[in-house]
C-alpha cells in the first residue's frame, strides 16, 4: 500500500481509483464492510482500491480542549487498511483552513484533480464541506457533473442489531468492557508507541514492565487488563498483564500503561509494541505496601495466563 500525503503525486497506474472516504477511526467491522464493498467495485472496474482520510481527526480540530478519543492512530489506521487490501491511502492534513473549503471545491479539487477518483463510496451520515454543508446526496449529485460514480452505504448493524459505532466501541472501552469493543472492531484495542524509561520499581519486586504513554488514544477505564503484546520485529503475540493508571501505591500522578510480559527477559527500551487489551481483571487500587502489591500483581499475572490460554493465538 501506498501512502499519499499529496494526492496530485499520482502514478499512472493509481489513476481512476475506487475511493472509499472517512475518518475510519478504529477500521471497525464496519468500516471493513464499506472498504469490502468498494474492494468488489474497485475489481469490476480494474481499478486500484484507495480510501481517502483526514488527519489529524476533524472533531480534535474543531474540539482542541477534547480528551483523547484516537482508537487507531495513522500508523495502526494503515496497518489496518493495508491488511484489507487497500491500494492507496490518501492521508489529507485537516486544519481550520481546510475545513473552510466549500463542498464543490472538495469535490473539484480534492476528488477529481487530486485523487482522480472514477468512483467514491461514502457513509449515509457522511458531510464534506465548509460547515458540513456537503452531504450524501449532494455528493451524488457532485459525482453525476463531475464524472465520478458515488455509492453511498446505508447504517450497517452487528449482530443483535446495535449500529456499528466507533462511539460505542469508545464506550465500551471506558467502561471496562474490551470484549465488546473488540467484537465490534473485529480484534482487540489496541495501545501503541515506544517503550520508555520508567523508574524500575518493577524490577525491585519481580515483575518488570514495558511503560508507554497514551498521548492521542482514547483512555480506556483504568485497572489491571489482561493482554496481548507484539514486539517490533515478531510475528508472536505474547502473553502479558498490563496496569493502565497511575500507581497510587508508590505516589505516582501521570498515566501510564505499564506491560508485564510473561516469560520474557529481553530489553525492549525504546522499541515499538503493540498492547492489545483482552480482558479488564479488576479496577486500580492503592495497597498499604509494597509486599501487597507484588502479592496482588502475582495474583493477577496467575488469572491472565488462564484468561489468554484459553484465547486463540494471534499472528502478525
Amino acid at each position: 500500500m501506498r501512502i499519499l500525503r499529496h494526492p496530485a503525486a499520482l502514478e499512472p497506474a493509481e489513476r481512476g481509483s475506487v475511493v472509499a472516504i472517512g475518518n475510519f477511526d478504529g477500521v471497525h467491522l464496519g468500516h471493513q464492510i464499506v472498504i469490502g464493498r468498494a474492494r468488489e467495485i474497485a475489481r469490476s472496474l480494474g481499478a486500484p482500491l484507495a480510501v481517502l482520510t483526514f488527519e489529524p481527526h476533524p472533531y480534535g480540530v474543531f474540539n482542541p480542549n477534547a480528551p483523547p478519543f484516537r482508537l487507531t492512530l495513522l500508523r495502526g489506521k494503515a496497518r489496518a487498511l493495508e491488511a484489507l487490501g487497500v491500494d492507496l491511502l490518501f492521508v489529507l492534513h485537516f486544519d481550520l483552513a481546510f475545513a473552510h473549503v466549500s463542498a464543490e471545491e472538495f469535490a473539484r479539487e480534492v476528488i477529481v484533480s487530486g485523487a482522480q477518483a472514477r468512483h467514491v463510496l461514502a457513509g449515509y451520515d457522511f458531510h464534506f464541506g465548509h460547515k458540513r454543508r456537503g452531504t450524501p446526496a449532494l455528493l451524488q449529485t457532485l459525482g453525476a457533473q463531475l464524472g465520478f460514480g458515488v455509492t453511498v452505504v446505508a447504517p450497517l448493524t452487528a449482530p443483535g442489531g446495535a449500529v456499528y459505532s466507533s462511539t460505542r466501541i469508545r464506550e465500551h472501552l471506558a467502561e471496562g468492557r474490551p470484549r465488546e469493543a473488540a467484537a465490534l472492531l473485529g480484534r482487540p484495542f489496541e495501545i501503541e508507541g515506544r517503550v520508555e524509561t520508567g523508574d524500575r520499581r518493577g524490577h525491585t519486586i519481580g515483575f518488570p514492565t514495558a511503560n508507554l504513554s497514551l498521548g492521542d488514544f482514547l483512555r480506556p477505564a483504568g485497572g489491571v487488563y489482561a493482554v496481548r503484546v507484539a514486539i517490533e520485529g515478531e510475528t508472536d503475540w505474547r502473553d502479558g498483564v498490563a496496569n493502565l493508571g497511575t500507581r497510587p501505591t508508590v505516589g505516582g500522578s501521570d498515566l501510564r500503561l505499564e506491560t508485564h510480559l510473561f516469560d520474557f527477559a529481553g530489553d525492549l527500551y525504546g522499541k515499538h509494541l503493540r498492547v492489545a487489551l483482552v480482558e479488564h481483571l479488576r479496577p486500580e487500587r492503592k495497597f498499604s505496601e509494597l509486599e501487597e502489591l507484588k502479592a496482588q500483581i502475582a495474583a493477577d499475572a496467575g488469572r491472565a495466563r488462564a484468561i489468554l490460554a484459553a484465547e486463540p493465538r494471534r499472528v502478525g
